[in-house]
C-alpha cells in the first residue's frame, strides 16, 4: 500500500515536459488543487449490474449528482466509476470530474485512509461487508481494489495492521479523534494499548473511546458525533436515553481535554432500512463531511433539518452547505460515509492519474 511520493509542482512539471507533453502538463497543472486549504472529495459509483445496489442504482446516481454539484471552490470531487457508468456521470458531471476505476462498494470512507492531512489506511472491517469470515474476505477485496489506485497514482499513504473503518475514525486534524469501543474488541487491546497504537500510526494525540449507540453491526462514530471546528464537537441527543447522553458526554469529555461539546437536534428515523445488517442513518445530522473551508451536511426532507443548520451554523466559522441525504440514509450512509477526502500532494496525484487517463474507459 506504500509508494513513492509523487511531486506536486506544477512549474517543476511544465519546465521539464517535452515539447510535445507541454499541452497535457499545462492542463494537468489546471485541475490540481492549489489553495492549501482545498480538499479532493472522491465518490464509489456502484458497478454497473451489481446486485446488491441494482434496485437502487439510479438514486444513487441522482445523490452523487446533487452532491457533487454542491461541492464549492476550492473543494473539488472525482468520482470513481465502472466503464458503465462512465459516460452517464460524464454527460452530467463532464469527464474532468470522473475515473473509470470501479470500486466494488459505495461507502468509500470506511475502506479508504482515514486522516488527509497524514492518511492511514485501516485494514477494512468485516462488519463493513456483512460480517464473518466472508465478510472479511470482502472486505479485503474491495479495500485492495482501492489500494491499487492509491499505489498506481502515487499516493503517499501509511498503513496500519490495525482493523478499523473509516467511518469509526472521526477526527480534526489537530490531534482529537473519537472511535468507538468496537475498535478495541476487533483488535483485542485495552484502551491504553489502543491510544498507544493509534498515536504511533496516526499521529493523534487525545483519543476518546464511546459506546455506540446502538451496539453490533458497524458501531461507527461518524453516527454520533462530529468535528464542526476547532476544538469544537456536536453530537447527538438522546432525550429517551438520558443514561447513555451522560456516558457519552463523560467518554468524551475524559478523553478530550478542552474540546466543547454541543447537542443537536436528531430526529432518527429507522423505519425504512434497506439492509437489517447496517441499519439507518436518517436523522443523523452528525454524519457530515467536513473539509477545511465547509461542512457539507446531511438533510432529510424534514421539518428539524432547518434546526440542525441553525444550530451547527452558530458553532463553527465553516460554511455549511446543505446536501440532501433522505434517500441513501436508508441505506445505513450519509454525507461522510460517501466521501473519501484527500488534500495537498496526495489531490494532486490523483487529479494528475485522472487526467492522464481521462477516456479510457
Amino acid at each position: 500500500m506504500m509508494a513513492e511520493k509523487q511531486s506536486g509542482n506544477c512549474a517543476t512539471a511544465a519546465k521539464h515536459a517535452r515539447r510535445g507533453f507541454a499541452a497535457f502538463a499545462l492542463i494537468l497543472c489546471a485541475f490540481m488543487i492549489q489553495p492549501a486549504r482545498a480538499e479532493l472529495i472522491v465518490l464509489a459509483a456502484p458497478i454497473t449490474g451489481d446486485f446488491y445496489y441494482c434496485e437502487v442504482a439510479a438514486v444513487i446516481f441522482d445523490i452523487h449528482v446533487a452532491y457533487a454539484k454542491a461541492i464549492e471552490p476550492p473543494d473539488q470531487v472525482l468520482i470513481l466509476t465502472d466503464a458503465g457508468a462512465y459516460d452517464r456521470y460524464a454527460a452530467v458531471l463532464g469527464k474532468d470530474k470522473v475515473l473509470a476505476v470501479p470500486m466494488a462498494d459505495i461507502w468509500a470512507r470506511d475502506f479508504g485512509p482515514s486522516n488527509a492531512a497524514r492518511p492511514t489506511y485501516f485494514r477494512y472491517t468485516a462488519a463493513g461487508q456483512g460480517g464473518g469470515q466472508l465478510g472479511q474476505d470482502d472486505a479485503d477485496a474491495v479495500q485492495i481494489g482501492l489500494a491499487e489506485l492509491t499505489e498506481a497514482a502515487g499516493l503517499q499513504i501509511n498503513a496500519t495492521h490495525l482493523l478499523n473503518d473509516g467511518g469509526n475514525f472521526v477526527d480534526d486534524y489537530a490531534g482529537n479523534a473519537v472511535i468507538s469501543t468496537k475498535f478495541l474488541a476487533d483488535n483485542e487491546l485495552s484502551r491504553e494499548e489502543a491510544r498507544e497504537y493509534l498515536q504511533r500510526a496516526t499521529g493523534v494525540q487525545n483519543i476518546a473511546f464511546i459506546t455506540a449507540d446502538e451496539q453490533g453491526g458497524l458501531e461507527h462514530a461518524d453516527g454520533v458525533v462530529s468535528f464542526v471546528d476547532t476544538n469544537t464537537l456536536i453530537i447527538n441527543s438522546y432525550p429517551e436515553d438520558p443514561a447513555y447522553a451522560r456516558q457519552l458526554r463523560q467518554d468524551l469529555e475524559q478523553g478530550l481535554p478542552g474540546v466543547i461539546i454541543h447537542e443537536i437536534v436528531t430526529p432518527y428515523d429507522g423505519s425504512q432500512i434497506y439492509d437489517e445488517r447496517f441499519g439507518s442513518a436518517c436523522g443523523l445530522y452528525t454524519n457530515a463531511l467536513v473539509t477545511p473551508e465547509r461542512i457539507y451536511f446531511p438533510q432529510f426532507g424534514i421539518p428539524e433539518d432547518e434546526i440542525a443548520l441553525a444550530q451547527v451554523r452558530a458553532v463553527t466559522s465553516r460554511d455549511v452547505i446543505p446536501v440532501s441525504s433522505h434517500q441513501v440514509c436508508q441505506m445505513g450512509g450519509g454525507v461522510r460515509c460517501m466521501s473519501w477526502q484527500l488534500r495537498g500532494e496526495n489531490a494532486e496525484a490523483l487529479l494528475a492519474y485522472a487526467a492522464s487517463h481521462r477516456g479510457q474507459n
